[in-house]
């Protein structure tokens, strides 16, 4: 597994050609002006993407832009992490096809806390450099008139309804665009304006949807003082049934560990298809791209080894939450494939691993006699009758905590007491190979 690229470190890397190098990974899908490739590989840029405030995590999609910053940190350019703690108060039309909820300005505030942590903790634990800014530090006390002064003079009301972000909502007779959401194009722009002019930012990234607002900015920058900005966006990420990108079965997957755990996290790549998988190794990890076209040809060969999916995992595991914890959910996902121990796994991740199949319950009272397996078995609905279970038993085919309920024994080895339990709270039954369930001690 290797290690990522060190950044933010004395001296900085000499740069490199940025479009080059995101175009190889799959992450370009417009550039404003194929110029910046040059001028990016002859000096650092300044770029910054910004994100929004609608949780105090970011989920895997979110980490498509973030990568962006990822990769530029890495070819010796300077990536600023916007947060939208002001435009956020008003919401982004892009994309939508209604208007978003506005957010209480406390929710706001404590969504801008949790997630310039995050970012701060997730690219420092990578040895990239972050700066992490809130654009609430100059929009949230904007004075209106001379705002449309010195920034709402410079666009036509004709010019922002061509953009597609407006008129896709125009064009929705019974949802329409309210006048706050068509302001913000005009404040995304004025974002941009500001990091040029305190940070010397040339460079704003975004999905494909921000097309609008970026190149809003970059006329803004040239008209306000004659230096050519530029916009690169990447694509828009959908999985093969075409729902949006970042999503499992029991929702959004968050980069906050408290939301989803890194086992969770784990198996979200995990379950990604053969094909996805091969690209997205290229998209979401800082792998080597000479080693993602080795993994990309081995796997091609034999596609049962599912090894795209285990670097895909193990890699953005380790990038969000650290070697340690991506080791871990390994290990637990290994056990389902038989090819680790019950006995490795901590109570909190033994109870995630199985969160998902069937299980039941068992007085504590009812531990201080041995309890027969065949009336486990039963109770979690893995067998449905007596004679079933025999003659699963008499195939080997059962099994609890990885011990065998022997064929021969008519008992079925008389059964277990609290002893017996992991953490003294848990009992793992399996019928066959993949065919689980768990059973739980509760007090009573």
């Amino acid at each position: 597994m290797s290690p990522p690229y060190p950044m933010g470190e004395s001296p900085r890397p000499a740069p490199r050609n940025l479009v080059e190098v995101l175009r190889r990974r799959g992450l370009v899908h417009q550039v404003t002006d194929e110029a910046l490739g040059p001028l990016s590989a002859k000096e650092p840029v300044t770029a910054y993407n910004g994100f929004d405030l609608s949780a105090p995590s970011l989920h895997a999609g979110s980490l498509y832009p973030l990568m962006i910053l990822a990769h530029a940190a890495r070819c010796g350019h300077r990536p600023i992490f916007l947060l939208g703690g002001g435009t956020g108060r008003i919401g982004d039309p892009s994309g939508r096809e209604a208007e978003r909820p506005l957010l209480g300005l406390d929710e706001i505030e404590a969504n801008v806390r949790g997630m310039k942590a995050q970012i701060e903790r997730l690219l420092g634990q990578n040895g990239l450099e972050v700066e992490v800014l809130d654009n609430a530090a100059w929009l949230a006390d904007l004075d209106l008139v001379g705002f449309l002064r010195d920034v709402g003079k410079h666009f036509t009301v004709n010019w922002m309804m061509a953009k597609e972000s407006v008129r896709a909502r125009l064009e929705d007779r019974e949802q329409g665009i309210s006048f706050t959401e068509f302001s913000y194009m005009l404040l995304q722009a004025y974002d941009f304006l500001r990091l040029h002019e305190d940070r010397g930012c040339r460079l704003q990234t975004g999905g494909s949807d921000q097309w609008g607002n970026i190149t809003a900015g970059i006329e803004l920058i040239r008209r306000r003082t004659g230096v050519q900005a530029f916009g690169l966006t990447c694509p828009l990420l959908t999985t093969p049934d075409g729902k949006k990108f970042g999503k499992s079965v029991q929702g959004a997957v968050w980069l906050d560990a408290a939301r989803t755990s890194p086992y969770r996290f784990y198996q979200f790549w995990m379950n990604q298809g053969d094909a996805l998988a091969s690209s997205l190794l290229a998209a979401f990890t800082l792998l080597p791209m000479e080693e993602i076209e080795a993994v990309r040809a081995e796997s091609a060969k034999t596609p049962e080894t599912r090894l795209a999916q285990r670097r895909l995992a193990a890699e953005a595991t380790a990038f969000v939450h650290g070697r340690e914890a991506a080791a871990r959910a390994e290990g637990a996902s290994r056990v389902l494939f038989g090819e680790g121990s019950l006995r490795d796994l901590d109570a909190a991740t033994l109870e995630e691993v199985f969160a998902d199949v069937p299980s039941a319950a068992i007085p504590r009272s009812e531990l201080v006699k041995t309890v027969a397996f065949v009336a486990l078995f039963l109770k979690t609905g893995l067998v449905k009758s007596v004679s079933e279970f025999r003659r699963l038993q008499g195939q080997g085919a059962l099994t609890w905590n990885e011990t065998r309920i022997k064929g021969d024994d008519p008992t079925a080895g008389a059964g277990v007491g609290i002893e017996s339990f992991l953490h003294g709270k848990f009992l793992v039954l399996r019928r066959g190979k993949k065919d689980y369930a768990l059973v739980r001690v509760v007090e009573g």
